[in-house]
């Protein structure tokens, strides 16, 4: 079973229409997207329009909550109050230009997933099993908790907008990154590709499961111009896209 993890597209049509035309070329039985379709980016009703079209099984982000459920704020835990400024102008656009079918439409996307596929039960959220909103970063002490309590063999999240995977014990962490905001100091999207093997009845041997982190590129100047020439959102967004950069 070979399944594509996409996250963060962040209403960043030209990065998701990039990837999705990857995919294609990647034998790909299931793609999912762990959340937040929109924030940041120009294009929201793009964004949801193809995620609908494509029939992609696609997990509520904080992002998508707060603008499904009429939120005044994303639910980030910003350090910085210009932070916070950026991110209120953000939903304040995102807001005003969501169709009012498309904020149904993330209104009702489901909180998580769980599937078994070839003896590994699998389990996908946006943040964490016990936020929408927690960063599962690399070896945090959250990740640990987390990981710890988890009754499944793997577990897919998003949110930090770097992929990654990592064993704690026999269980299984993958971070699915981001398409249209990365946070690897590079510009291109990401997204992960989770194959699980079969088991091989002729040698008992149980099924065992491989990650590739997949990069792509696109043209990220053309959705860096489209924020600087809107008058809501901040240029500094685009700076974001161009650099690749948290901050």
């Amino acid at each position: 079973m070979r399944i594509a993890v996409i996250s963060d597209i962040h209403s960043n049509i030209y990065a998701l229409e990039a990837v999705l035309e990857n995919i294609k070329e990647k034998d790909i039985d299931l793609v999912v997207c762990t959340g937040d379709l929109v924030g940041y980016g120009t294009r929201p009703n793009e964004v949801i329009e193809t995620i609908k079209d494509n029939k992609i099984l696609t997990i509520m982000g904080n992002y998508d909550d707060a603008i499904g459920n009429l939120k005044i704020v994303c639910g980030c835990d910003y350090k910085d109050p210009k932070d916070a400024e950026k991110a209120g102008l953000s939903m304040q656009f995102t807001g005003e230009v969501t169709s009012k079918e498309n904020k149904e439409y993330l209104r009702n996307l489901p909180g998580e997933a769980t599937f078994k596929f070839s003896g590994k039960t699998i389990r996908f959220v946006h943040g964490s099993t016990r936020l929408i909103n927690e960063y599962l970063k690399e070896d945090s002490k959250e990740a640990n908790e987390v990981m710890d309590e988890l009754s499944e063999d793997i577990l897919v999240c998003g949110h930090t907008h770097i992929p990654y995977y990592k064993y704690y014990g026999k269980k299984l962490l993958v971070n699915a990154g981001s398409v249209g905001k990365p946070k690897t100091n590079n510009p291109n999207a990401n997204y992960v590709i989770i194959d699980i093997k079969s088991p091989n009845p002729l040698t008992n041997e149980e099924s065992n499961v491989e990650v590739e982190i997949v990069e792509v590129g696109y043209d990220f100047e053309k959705t860096a111009k489209e924020i600087e020439a809107n008058e809501i959102l901040p240029n500094d967004f685009a700076r974001l896209i161009r650099q690749g950069s948290a901050k």
